[in-house]
This record gives structure tokens, sequence and C-alpha cells, in this order.
């Protein structure tokens, strides 16, 4: 299995599984920005030298201060840590939630870090059929469930992806506010809000530092836009309490040095950003209708991964496909690993035009092989982005 330590870009396991050398791969397995890190993080780190027998500083006062005034609040409304994952898991830890409520499929590290403190999960199945959105009924639903079993407003954490992992969505404003006004305790990972077009629509960063009382939390990841996922580096939005109640827990030292430099560093790249997002525009569109005329079943999605699904008339599995394209150089994710998906679910990154093309001609000769001949069968084709298989053709 190439998800052996749970996530995608483990190039070494592949490397043990298909016999292929790590730098030989296409790997879309991974949700990284495939410009590659800015210009600048190469010159940082022919710098580092001078300054790696220092201590780094304990407060990340420069890389907090610049975050503030990008996002326009206060230094004391934010936390920076080793990455979203510390977060995730510092949350949990310190807020202490009688129970967590997950909205699946989703990231496996939020379920991760309620079942190691011992933390009861609540589920609620994400459909195909409405496109993977958490709605108003299912957050009026759930938080009936959650007083009839004795439950009171805030004490459960509900762990959201804004937008949502794998499925690419974004959540409806109205439902989020819908949970706070009910005073449930609302985290949401917006670890890909940077690749979302107009994302300062779309995000609650703002919302999280006026909102008293720790009922909404926002998370922010750096790695993935930046493509810098060597350098663990995330930071958390809420109110200034309840950012001091979790940093009085944080681990000493948790961000180094040469992760803060790089911080401040890339919130300067705006050329970069712009050249970031004109490219996924255009080519997720591309990709997603190249998928399409393969006869897959493409979700909708507004980031810089795809999630497909297989027909069920071929019989065959995402794990059998990410195991023929592995052998052939390029890997994909086995999405049938993220609770509330079937195994015919897959994931892959959005790169560029020759890498979709390698993927797409080991795709095309995969499937006509299951197909046995693609002139002689009629495929099946999606008829909308939710999900559903249309009719033949």
């Amino acid at each position: 299995m190439l998800e052996k330590f749970g996530h995608g870009g483990d190039l070494l396991t592949a490397q043990e599984l298909y016999g292929i050398p790590a730098e030989r791969f296409a790997d879309f397995s991974a949700n990284m920005n495939p410009f590659g890190p800015p210009a600048i993080v190469g010159e940082l780190l022919r710098a580092y030298a001078d300054a790696i027998g220092r201590y780094p500083d304990p407060a990340v006062r420069g890389l907090r201060r610049k975050l503030a005034i990008h996002h326009g609040i206060r230094e004391d409304e934010l936390l920076v840590g080793n990455g979203a994952a510390e977060l995730i898991d510092l949350a949990v830890r310190v807020l202490k939630p009688a129970e967590v409520v997950l909205a699946q499929p989703c990231f496996v590290e939020y379920g991760d870090a309620a079942r190691k403190s011992g933390i009861p999960i609540r589920t609620i199945q994400l459909a195909p059929a409405e496109r993977f959105k958490l709605s108003a009924a299912d957050v009026e639903r759930t938080v009936r469930e959650l007083r009839e079993a004795g439950r009171q407003a805030g004490d459960a954490i509900w762990f959201l992806g804004h937008p949502n992992n794998p499925t690419g969505q974004l959540i409806e404003p109205e439902t989020i506010r819908l949970l706070v006004d009910r005073g449930e305790r609302v985290l949401l990972d917006e670890a890909f809000m940077d690749f979302v077009l107009n994302a300062t629509r779309y995000s609650f960063l703002g919302e999280a530092a006026r909102t008293k009382g720790g009922r909404l939390i926002v998370i922010r990841s750096m790695t993935k836009f930046y493509a810098i996922p060597g350098i663990r580096l995330g930071y958390l939005v809420a109110d200034s309490a309840t950012v001091a109640l979790l940093k009085e827990q944080q681990v000493p030292w948790s961000v180094n040095s040469l992760a803060q430099s790089i911080g401040e560093a890339v919130l300067d790249e705006e050329e970069y950003a712009r050249r970031t997002m004109a490219w996924l525009q255009e080519e997720r569109a591309w990709l997603t209708g190249q998928l399409e005329e393969l006869g897959l079943i493409v979700a909708e999605g507004h980031v810089n991964y795809v999630l497909f699904r297989i027909p069920l008339s071929l019989g065959l599995t995402a794990g059998e496909l990410q195991r023929k394209l592995g052998e052939r150089g390029v890997l994909i994710r086995d999405a049938s690993h993220f609770e509330g998906l079937d195994e015919t679910y897959c994931r892959i990154a959005v790169r560029f035009r020759e890498e979709h093309d390698r993927l797409l001609h080991n795709l095309r000769e995969v499937l006509r092989e299951r197909r046995g001949s693609t002139d002689a069968v009629r495929v099946r084709v999606p008829n909308d982005a939710a999900g559903k298989e249309g009719e033949s053709r």
C-alpha cells in the first residue's frame, strides 16, 4: 500500500513497492504547488549556515508580525506551529472536547488526534449526490443528536476542511455561521485556502479572530501553496484568550529559525502567487475535461487536487489502478483510505501539462487493458460533477 504512513508523497515507499528510483516517479499523490519553492527560499538556505548556531525566536515575532499585517488581525490572535498537524493535535489536547464531530470524507489527522486523546468521534457522511457538501440540514440534525446525547453547546469540536480534503469542496458560509450561532465550537482547516480563487470571500480567518470563547478557530498551512513540505510551518487564528491558552501548552521551540525566515520571506512573493493562480485555473479545468473524456467521474472542486471515481462498469478498484500506474512510474492517491469513500475513488494533484500527458497516457493504457478495446466498449461519462454516472454513449 502506497499510503503506508497515511499520506501521499511517500517516494521511498513507492521505490520499495515498484522498484523504480524515487526521482523517476511522476508524483500526483501529494498536493504541492508544482512550481516549487519561490527563488528566495534557495537564497535563504544558502545563507542559513550563519544562523544555525543561534536559537530561534521562541515567540516567532517576525513571522507573526508579518502574518498579522497580511491578514489584518492582531499578533496576539495568531499562533505559529510546526505545521498544521501540530496545531490540530494541540487544539484537541488543550481544549479537551467531550466529542469530535467529523464530516467524512475528511483529512485523516482530525480523527487521529481525537483517538490519541481518547475522545469519541461522531461522524456525518457527506453524500456524493450532494457534491460532498455539508448542509444546514446536516448541522441541525447533528446538533439535535448532540443535545439528545446530553452534550451542551460547545462541548464538542467540529473539525471541518474548508476546502475539504480530499473532495476540494468549500462549505457554504451560512452553514459555518449557523454552527457558531448554535454555540458550537468549530475548527476550520483552511490549509488549501490559498489555492482558492478570490479566497478572501470564503475565508473565516478574520471572523475567527473576532469570535470570543474559542468558538471559531482557523488553521492555515504554508507548506502546500509555497511547496515547502520539508519545512513544517502552519498557523492558527482565534481570539487572543484562546491563542494564549494554546500557547501555554505548545512545545517550546516548536518553530525552527529556518522555517520562521522562510515564512516571512514567502509572504512577499506576490508574483509567485499570481502566477500560481493563473496556471491553476486553466490547468485544473483542462485536466478535469481530459479525465471525463476517459470516462472517469470527476467531483466538483476548487483547489489544486482532483477527486474522481472509476465507473463501476470497469470492475477496477482504486488500489488496483494505483498499483498499475505505480508500476509505470506514476503515483496517485487511493482515496478509498479516506473514511466515507468506497474503493472506486482516487485523488490526484494538479501539475504541469507534460506531467498530465504522462498521467493520461498511462491511465488510457490501463483503462484500455481493462476494457479490452476502447472501440468495442461503450464508456460511461458523468452528466454532472456530483459523482453520478451518466448514460452510456
